[in-house]
């Protein structure tokens, strides 16, 4: 039945667009997705409600959300609540920010190219590497890319990654790299110091690796301390080196250009960012000045140059766009359609003002807060941390409870927290993640620990 908005239901033109795709049937378009998710019946759409009744049954359905300030949060692996500046707010919130789409164009405003030419600046000086693209999504999505761009540059199918890496990541991953033939296959990690298992991947290491993913800290919360070591072993077999950080770590641990990644991914979202129910976030992309990396690299450069009529006038302007399938269609580098413009400028005003000094103090505190927690917890007869290796602002706790049960009971205590590893590994079902920052006082963490022994006693 045709609608009065939605104009392609309209039986005429709907047989037109079929007819010009050569199909036979709107279900025949749909022909790749598994029947057994397809809905096979109308939906269930209620009649149509009143303003003030559409208010209320709204109002309503927010009210059910268990949220931070309201809940204390100790919630982590890959979204975190974190501080943010009020100047982050109120910069971004300025018109000429605020309503601007995602610019596409080489001659988009001064303003807004500057924003992400500083902000491209800062991920480099922080991650070490030497060119950053204008954003990517988020932490995952750029994993993916990051994945399909060794492949392009070494022309090799199979892409490594740690088994303590995040694995909804390495899900995003496997998406991207299925379509392009590639095979990603999970390394074994040290079950006692939840550390990479070296051993593990000397045995995969080979002339057919495109690439090795290794996160540093990774998603068990450990350090990976001989990273640099590893880069060195995937390096020798002609394999590129990824590494995901999590950005908010970099004011105290050693920036991955360091020690040899050629690929940096991660998410900005701890730098500015509200998790914002868990997105949208922010994804980071940074490499080396290779020209075989650079031109693969997917997302858009902004460059500083001078007017040649007056050279102390400066001018930004978008130099490589190499990913766009509006300009290279089929193709482009990589279909990603816009970036994260504007949490870039959330990005580069949290850098600013907090500067080196205040990166340090950040990281300080997430150190001093999860090593507090780890004695308090201790001293209460937990096992924590679960794993023998350096942690850095994320805690493992072994519990008698499942994690699963021992996050819903913390609820009721409204506590938000933790991780429940018991999601992803079956061998860890009593085994949390919690997460230790700036936001949180020695009280806050007295209130999570006699929250938890009473939900676990």
């Amino acid at each position: 039945m045709a609608h009065k908005f939605l104009p392609n239901s309209e039986t005429s033109i709907t047989d037109a667009m079929l007819h010009k795709l050569g199909l036979s049937s709107v279900e025949e378009l749909y022909s790749d997705v598994p029947k057994d998710v397809i809905l096979n019946r109308p939906l269930n759409i209620p009649e149509a409600l009143s303003e003030i009744e559409l208010e209320r049954l709204i109002a309503d359905k927010l009210g059910q959300n268990k949220s931070y300030p309201e809940f204390l949060s100790f919630l982590g692996g890959g979204c975190w609540v974190r501080s943010v500046p009020s100047i982050v707010d109120e910069i971004l919130s300025r018109g000429e920010f605020y309503t601007s789409y995602t610019p596409y164009q080489p001659e988009i405003s001064q303003g807004m190219l500057q924003s992400m030419f500083e902000y491209q600046s800062q991920i480099c000086e922080l991650t070490g590497m030497e060119v950053a693209n204008s954003s990517m999504y988020d932490w995952g999505t750029a994993l993916g890319e990051a994945g399909r761009m060794a492949h392009r540059v070494t022309h090799r199918k199979r892409i490594l990654v740690g088994g303590n890496t995040s694995p909804e990541r390495v899900g995003i991953l496997k998406t991207y790299s299925i379509p392009a033939g590639m095979d990603v296959e999970v390394i074994n990690f040290d079950p006692e110091s939840g550390t990479l298992d070296s051993r593990s991947l000397a045995s995969r290491l080979n002339d057919e690796v495109a690439a090795v993913y290794i996160e540093n800290p990774n998603f068990l919360g450990i350090i990976e301390e001989y990273a640099e070591d590893i880069i060195q072993k995937v390096h020798g077999c002609g394999a590129l080196a990824i590494v995901g950080v999590d950005p908010s770590t970099l004011g105290l641990l050693k920036p991955p250009g360091s020690y040899g990644a050629d690929i940096v991914v991660g998410d900005g979202q701890p730098l500015g960012v509200y998790p914002n129910f868990g997105g949208p976030l922010i994804g980071i992309f940074a490499t080396k000045t290779d020209p075989a990396l650079l031109r693969q690299m997917p997302g858009r450069l902004i460059g500083l140059t001078n007017e040649r009529t007056d050279e102390s006038r400066r001018g930004f302007v978008m130099v490589l766009q190499t990913r766009e399938q509006h300009i290279r269609r089929e193709n482009a580098t990589s279909n990603i359609c816009t970036n994260e413009a504007l949490f870039a400028l959330a990005v580069s005003i949290f850098l600013a003002v907090m500067g080196p000094r205040g990166m340090r103090e950040l990281g300080e505190h997430m150190v001093s807060k999860s090593h507090y927690a780890q004695r308090r917890m201790k001293e209460e007869g937990f096992e924590s941390p679960f794993f023998s290796g350096s942690y850095f602002g994320e805690l493992s706790v072994k519990t008698r409870t499942d994690s699963v049960t021992v996050s819903k009971n913390l609820a009721a205590h409204r506590i938000l927290g933790g991780l429940p590893f018991g999601r992803f590994y079956p061998d860890l079902r009593n085994v949390s993640l919690f997460s230790f920052n700036e936001t949180h006082s020695e009280e806050d963490i007295d209130r999570l620990v006699t929250a938890l022994k009473a939900v676990t006693a």
